[in-house]
């Protein structure tokens, strides 16, 4: 292969975050948004379980709006050094983006009775774009800051 392609390949693999970054970013934002979210739910509910719809609504609102306004960052993502950017502009998301990211390809993923997660799990893991079927939704990338 050409030197000059050679070098294009792996700058572009380098710039996209793979599995295991953006599963770090993922649990970091589970314990510390999550935790805090369902001790919330559970004072104003009385129910201390993360499948307490208010719990569900607080956790996706930040996953929706906290992107938008944090250039593509959730607090994981933050700490992680990688975000969300749209796939053919390179700009932060925008609120139609995130509800595509979040709200339809988590319906998605419920209807494939979780596949659907298993299947972008390997499609992150082993596409050169590094993109999960949550970012074809939406026309959305993860990439390092």
């Amino acid at each position: 292969m050409h030197q000059g392609i050679q070098n294009s390949l792996e700058e572009i693999i380098l710039y996209k975050s793979g599995f295991w970054i953006r599963l770090a970013a993922s649990f970091l934002d589970g314990l510390i948004i999550g935790i805090p979210t369902v001790i919330i739910a559970g004072l104003l509910t009385g129910n201390y379980d993360s499948d307490e719809p208010i719990a569900q609504i607080l956790s996706s609102l930040y996953a929706i709006f906290l992107p938008v306004y944090w250039y593509g960052r959730t607090v994981g993502k933050r700490i992680c050094g990688i975000r969300i950017q749209i796939y053919d502009t390179q700009e932060p998301p925008k609120i139609t983006t995130m509800l595509m990211r979040v709200l339809v390809a988590g319906l998605v993923y419920v209807l494939t009775l979780g596949i659907g997660i298993i299947v972008s799990a390997f499609m992150v893991g082993m596409r050169e774009d590094r993109r999960a079927i949550h970012d074809f939704i939406a026309g959305t990338e993860v990439v390092w800051d």
